[in-house]
């Protein structure tokens, strides 16, 4: 079986970021960008199925920027087998609709019978995405899964619902997304991190898969305005001269906070 696991490179949480206004682009140095948390606990799932069944072949596959090489490379000191990194400068700030063709594309390139993501990122938070990928592929996908069972031909897995839980399957060639219920991602052993500098890592651009991000035959966001965050407003001052409550429970009133 050859398990393709998605993995994105996403801005640390406790970093610092600012808004390009001119580009609509989240500036960050470099030493604040990281591999998504969501992400490695989709290979992990995999590595696990590799672990009990022999022949298994784990793949990670980024759109990232350059920069990414040792993220990516943390991923194949994990366990997996090699990598594809997809890096072209055109696809800064790509939208849904590009990410999802180029990772399709990917996908498709390296021929799969799974493919295993996060179920939303930390960055974008859309949550759309591996279904989008699915869609592109022709293939089934169960998404947002708690639980994830993967066998021969087939994949199950337990949702979450409104006041419940749904049991989800599909035949193979798939694409699931899991949750943070999944268990968390191993760590990394010094023997993985030797080897990890002998496994195949590619990287393609767009010319490679065909693409043209200009393409005006293809629907696309596009970007019309940008600010600034406003600056943070001064509260309201209630002064107590004895009928304190009474003017914060008009307040609560008047702004239906109560």
């Amino acid at each position: 079986m050859k398990i393709l696991v998605l993995v994105k490179e996403v801005p640390d949480t406790y970093g610092s970021r600012r808004l390009d206004l001119e580009t609509g682009i989240a500036q960050r140095a470099a030493g604040d960008r990281v591999m998504d948390e969501i992400g490695e606990r989709a290979l992990e799932v995999a590595l696990r199925h590799a672990d009990a069944e022999v022949g298994t072949e784990v793949i990670v596959v980024s759109m990232s920027p350059d920069g990414a090489q040792d993220g990516i490379r943390k991923l194949l000191a994990m366990g997996a087998a090699s990598a594809v990194h997809i890096a072209d400068e055109r696809l800064a700030a790509a939208d849904l609709g590009l990410t999802a063709q180029v990772l399709a594309a990917a996908v498709t390139r390296c021929g799969f019978d799974l493919v295993i993501t996060g179920n939303i990122s930390t960055d974008g938070s859309a949550g759309v995405l591996p279904a989008m990928i699915a869609e592109r592929l022709g293939v089934p996908h169960a998404t947002a899964l708690t639980e994830l069972t993967i066998a021969a031909n087939r994949v199950s897995g337990v949702r979450g619902i409104d006041g419940g839980t749904m049991t989800v399957s599909a035949e193979l060639p798939a694409v699931v997304s899991v949750t943070e219920a999944l268990p968390d991602a191993r760590l990394a052993t010094l023997k993985g991190i030797m080897g990890a500098k002998k496994k195949p890592y590619e990287s393609i651009g767009l010319s490679e898969l065909g693409i043209d991000p200009e393409d005006p035959a293809v629907a696309r966001s596009i970007m019309t305005t940008v600010s600034a965050k406003p600056p943070r407003a001064a509260g309201v001052t209630i002064t107590d001269e004895g009928d304190g409550g009474a003017k914060l429970a008009e307040y609560l009133l008047q702004n239906r906070l109560a």
